[in-house]
């Protein structure tokens, strides 16, 4: 049994079920907008790291400025944000997972390469702010996942060692920075399948949601 003194999530996918209306926000962008031409297996291979990181990988760097990145990538967010608004709610078993780490005195973070643009309409609309003791999102490091930046950046901010630190993940990028972070995590399989992180070895476990055993174990 491993107990951590502190829980470090990622947010899509891992707090929310969402990432599909990121495929659908990201298809029309880079399809319809400005005619990548990617099949939906494509957009979901390069759905890692910030959206300047996605647009670079598939354009190149000079196709477009830092601005129009910063443009096309909030226009990204907004149709994600519109589509997935009447669905938002966190994946079953979390409100009493992060009811009883507050009671217990497990600090939380979250570690995202989201903007802050999308953690805020998680956060907010869901009233789960106060759970968090620091947030760190795409604007806040140097190095996407899955350099480690992201989570030893939050364990510092929680003032917590990463050895005594779980993260819940979704993507074997995230689960890869976790590993090169020195810290164990758990699987959300709400995108990615089991073989998907055979290379891994910081894995405690795959759970479907936040009801499972595995997770119950935890604090």
């Amino acid at each position: 049994m491993v107990r951590a003194k502190a829980f470090l999530f990622d947010l899509n996918g891992t707090m929310v079920d969402d990432m599909e209306y990121h495929v659908i926000a990201w298809e029309k962008l880079l399809n319809e907008d400005l005619k990548a031409g990617l099949t939906l297996e494509a957009i979901r291979k390069e759905m890692y790291g910030r959206n300047d990181e996605v647009m670079i990988r598939i354009f190149g760097t000079s196709k477009f400025t830092v601005e129009e990145m910063f443009a096309l990538s909030h226009e990204k967010e907004k149709r994600y944000q519109q589509a997935f608004l009447p669905h938002l709610k966190l994946i079953s078993g979390l409100p009493g997972l992060l009811e009883k780490a507050k009671n217990q005195n497990v600090k939380m973070a979250i570690g995202s390469a989201a903007l802050p643009f999308n953690v805020d309409f998680v956060l907010d609309n869901l009233h789960i702010r106060h759970y968090f003791q620091a947030i760190v999102t795409a604007q806040d490091v140097k190095m996407s996942k899955p350099h480690p930046e992201t989570y030893l950046k939050a364990a510092r901010l929680l003032g917590v060692e990463p050895a005594d630190c779980i993260v819940f993940e979704d993507a074997p990028k995230g689960v890869e920075a976790a590993e090169n972070a020195g810290m164990k995590a758990v699987v959300l399989t709400t995108m990615h399948e089991n073989d998907e992180f055979s290379q891994y070895e910081n894995i405690l476990g795959f759970v479907k949601d936040y009801n499972d055993p595995v997770v119950a174990s935890l604090c």
